[in-house]
């Protein structure tokens, strides 16, 4: 292992995913991502995706030089086409116009297609919050969880995220509908470390600590029942709002193989103010919460690990950046 900065990781994380075959725009907002997932302490969307990403640029699986191209589809409506590349720039440019429209409409929705793994969206809902929004996104995934009571996975983990304004950071909810996002199993499998019981189950539906075997079968979803009515309602949203591929219709994030996965996000904005309520009256919440003994606002442990992390730089393992490998 070896300590780098945070800049430092910037450089040879940008310079794997040209070598692979990004464009420099194109690596520099990927590279952001994942430094700064790693940073946050979201270990399974950050740097352990460095190699599929590089692989997925070799095989062309992902573009790494595609501009997404937006399309105005009602005042407060977009859609934009991924073509194909990462979801970072597609996303990016999502947040752009949101910013753009939703403080004139009073709410503003944008859908997202053609796209693939969008990290931790935390830290989109984040840029949209600390602007003064309100921000709430979903996204679908390669299929990795049954329908309650059945085997054969047609949902995604398909996370949700959310992020309020608050002084001096906002309030960020972001969680997967699997009892643990699947990265946190891959990760697990880079380090050749098994999985608590009751994260997976194998192909037969048993429960598993294996995490390769976990990532052939499925994942368990959030309070059971519940959470695979929830993923069905984002597969809904993210997907059959968008006109993007369903998770069960998906290749992998995970591998080279196959097409494009080619899933969606929808991210929406709203002004604290859109409804009749206010930024203070957010905040008097918060405030309630933050003062609670025993409580902590969703968002304070990413943010201190940050900070932390741009002082002390993080420990990463020097192999990640041959080539990703």
């Amino acid at each position: 292992m070896i300590t780098l900065t945070l800049g430092e990781l910037m450089v040879r994380t940008e310079a794997v995913l040209i070598d692979s075959g990004a464009a420099p725009a194109v690596a520099h907002t990927v590279a952001r991502a994942l430094v700064t997932a790693e940073a946050d302490g979201h270990d399974g969307h950050g740097l352990v995706r460095l190699s599929s990403y590089a692989a997925q640029l070799r095989t062309g699986k992902i573009d790494g030089r595609a501009e997404p191209e937006l399309y105005v589809v009602r005042p407060g409506t977009c859609r934009i086409d991924g073509r194909n590349g990462f979801a970072y720039p597609a996303l990016d440019v999502a947040v752009e116009w949101l910013l753009a429209v939703a403080p004139v409409q009073g709410v503003a929705a944008a859908g997202v297609f053609h796209s693939g793994h969008c990290g931790a969206m935390g830290l989109i809902v984040e840029r949209l919050a600390r602007a003064g929004m309100v921000g709430l996104m979903v996204a679908n995934t390669p299929a990795a969880m049954a329908p309650w009571g059945a085997r054969r996975a047609l949902y995604g983990t398909n996370p949700i995220a959310c992020a309020l304004p608050f002084n001096p950071d906002p309030v960020v909810i972001d969680l997967s509908l699997s009892k643990v996002a699947r990265g946190q199993v891959l990760a697990a499998q880079r380090r050749e470390t098994s999985i608590p019981v009751g994260w997976a189950l194998d192909f037969d539906g048993k429960p598993t600590t294996d995490p390769t075997v976990a990532l052939a079968g499925t994942m368990v979803p959030l309070g059971d029942a519940k959470g695979a009515a929830l993923a069905l309602m984002v597969e809904a949203m993210a997907a059959g709002l968008t006109g993007a591929q369903y998770s069960a219709q998906a290749s992998s994030f995970i591998d080279a193989n196959g097409d494009p996965p080619a899933t969606g996000q929808m991210l929406i904005a709203i002004p604290p103010t859109a409804c009749g309520g206010s930024a203070d009256h957010l905040a008097s919440l918060f405030d309630e919460v933050a003062q609670s003994p025993g409580a902590r606002l969703p968002g304070i442990g990413r943010f201190a690990r940050r900070r932390q992390a741009e002082i002390d730089g993080l420990q990463i393992d020097p192999r990640w950046f041959n080539k990703g490998a």
